[in-house]
């Protein structure tokens, strides 16, 4: 289960009822559910607009991703309990009936009573006394069976014990259990509903990981180093490092373990041309600078004009100073001359990143999966052409599906013989490496599932 939250019991303010960290989740959840927005987003625009204490901001985001990172097992408990169709009540009803499950089952340091009670008081002042009476009978019932809620039966069905228990779709749990087994698909599943820790990257041309963690260790944040990029910082504890010096003078970079890995299998070297074909938000483009030691050039290229400027913020904030950004889309860039190493960091259907971005398991199916290969196929086919002889060519995903990673791979090196993969164990610690891949996941090395493939042009 995911681990309680520092937040609020009891509302902290007067405030309407969809300004308190609850109404304003409830309202986000209801948003989600009638859109194509992506959840993070939906919360990062909200909270931006309101005055939330600290504690109540960090309550809203649990609640609203908790409650959809939990989904189908909320919902078939209270499936259980509701009279009619759960499924098609209001979606203010639904939603705040979910908030308040999602906090009697997840979060003991808020007691149910506080749950129960706000949001009662929500669809009271929207939908009146009989819709409020009904949230009410519900959780009430619920409460008082809160020891006996019954799941599907394992031996019978456990596809479907998995999908419900562990809150992933029926087609992905199939998947899992196919591949890794019964075990292994269970762990992953379990860590897929962990909450995410901050992972920072040390920026070695400002500090040392030394210096980085005697100021967390006097400011009292508690952190590990990783064990597989050891350039990596994971913040255990639930702080924000956004507005530390740390972060503020480019001693760090918030990005994923993972993704520092498939820079470190690049191996990008002083003098360099880089070519970073799907750059935003420019963490690749940045550490690659880095690793360069501010010597060469690295093209940062992106399909969003709208996203150059991040990459540009990322790399002046790290006092890297040869990121050039330019607007493009990856399977159309023509430069004048062949690059040393080129990134292709491909779109792709991020379901190694479900720990972060847990409405993605809900938004994505096999077919998706699939559509997903042929567009990176598309784009590393044209990437090629960019490589000179003897150069590199990288291609990643955050995902750990494998038609999307090493079969888009062995499809691209049997149409190009002048390509031969190069053994990621010569450039990254075994543990991360698979096949001559570096493959990642949750459950296995404390990061996003991922992928990478370093391959090289003949001569």
């Amino acid at each position: 289960m995911t681990p309680d939250t520092p937040s609020s019991s009891q509302p902290t303010s007067t405030a309407p009822i969809f300004e308190t960290a609850r109404g304003i989740a409830v309202k986000l959840l209801s948003r989600y559910e009638s859109s194509d927005s992506y959840v993070d987003k939906l919360l990062d625009g909200e909270l931006r607009r309101t005055e939330l204490s600290p504690a109540d901001r960090a309550l809203c985001t649990e609640l609203v991703n908790g409650c959809v990172r939990w989904q189908s097992r909320i919902d078939w408990v209270l499936t259980g309990f509701y009279h009619g169709e759960f499924t098609k009540c209001l979606p203010l009803v639904k939603n705040s009936l979910r908030i308040a499950l999602y906090q009697m089952l997840f979060l003991s340091k808020i007691p149910a009573p506080a749950a129960i009670n706000e949001s009662v008081e929500i669809v009271k002042g929207f939908k009146g006394e009989r819709h409020a009476g009904i949230v009410n009978g519900v959780l009430r019932n619920v409460l008082r069976n809160l020891t006996n809620i019954r799941y599907p039966a394992r031996e019978e069905n456990e596809v479907l014990y998995l999908s419900i228990v562990y809150a992933h779709p029926q087609w992905m749990v199939r998947r899992y259990l196919e591949r890794f087994g019964s075990e292994a698909a269970e762990a992953l599943l379990n860590a897929n509903n962990q909450r995410p820790m901050l992972t920072m990257r040390v920026n070695l041309l400002k500090t040392s990981v030394q210096a980085v963690r005697d100021y967390l260790t006097a400011q009292e944040i508690k952190h590990e180093v990783g064990t597989m990029h050891t350039s990596s910082v994971l913040i255990t504890s639930l702080r924000d490092i956004r507005n530390t010096p740390l972060f503020e003078e480019g001693q760090v970079s918030i990005q994923d373990a993972s993704a520092s890995l498939v820079v470190q299998l690049a191996d990008p070297k002083p003098g360099m041309l880089v070519y970073d074909l799907c750059a935003a938000p420019g963490g690749k483009s940045v550490y690659c600078g880095e690793l360069m030691q501010n010597k060469g050039r690295v093209v940062a290229l992106d399909k969003y004009e709208s996203k150059l400027r991040l990459i540009s913020d990322n790399a002046a904030r790290a006092g890297v100073t040869i990121v050039e950004t330019v607007h493009g889309d990856a399977r159309e860039f023509k430069p004048k001359e062949q690059a040393d190493l080129v990134l292709v960091d491909a779109p792709c259907s991020g379901l190694g990143t479900l720990q972060k971005k847990p409405d993605i398991k809900w938004r994505r199916d096999l077919d998706d999966v699939r559509s997903m290969s042929k567009i990176q196929y598309t784009m590393l086919d044209h990437a090629a052409s960019l490589v000179k002889p003897g150069g590199t060519l990288v291609y990643s995903t955050c995902t750990i599906e494998p038609e999307e990673n090493m079969g888009t791979v062995e499809r691209f090196l049997a149409s190009h013989p002048d390509f031969e993969l190069e053994p990621a164990e010569y450039f990254l610690l075994e543990p991360v490496c698979k096949d001559g891949y570096l493959q990642t996941f949750p459950h296995i090395h404390k990061m996003d599932g991922a992928f990478g493939a370093r391959l090289r042009k003949k001569q």
